[in-house]
């Protein structure tokens, strides 16, 4: 016994048609419809980086307290491709000392920017790293992803 479609829409009653309406309208919504909660990637280019001011970096230490650190602001321009602003986006990447060892193997996430306007924008972040890994400092595969909509933290 084979059914086709008007069979099976015949079969659900009345109130089972307007339940599969309402389904089939959600549906197509939201497969349709991008979602406003979107995650949007933002290029980073143009990195640096410089020491810290000595007000920001006096007294760092790193592993609770015991470990000396080094405070380093990281700079660079964001791209975002989108024409509303990104809120909180997080900026991951890798930071490779003068030997080529991971600065921070077990961290991905390096900081965040509150804002990422569309366009071009400029941006600072600060890290602090083990005082004894040398320099110079790579900074690879930097980039950011965030929201249009502000996120709780």
């Amino acid at each position: 016994m084979t059914f086709g479609t008007f069979e099976i829409f015949r079969a659900f009653g009345v109130m089972g048609r307007f339940l599969v309406v309402i389904a089939l309208v959600a549906c197509s919504s939201w497969c349709l419809a991008a979602p406003a909660w979107a995650n949007i990637q933002i290029k980073l280019k143009d990195l640096t980086y410089q020491s810290c001011p000595a007000e920001q970096s006096r007294n760092l230490v790193l592993g609770g307290g015991t470990m000396s650190a080094r405070c380093y602001l990281i700079e660079g321009t964001a791209v975002n491709p989108k024409n509303k602003t990104v809120y909180n986006a997080d900026v991951f990447g890798r930071v490779y000392d003068a030997n080529g060892n991971d600065v921070m193997p077990e961290r991905g996430r390096l900081g965040a920017i509150a804002e990422v306007p569309p366009g071009e924008s400029t941006f600072a972040i600060m890290l602090s790293v083990p005082a004894d890994q040398p320099e110079p400092l790579a900074l690879k595969q930097f980039k950011a992803s965030g929201f249009t909509g502000n996120v709780r933290r």
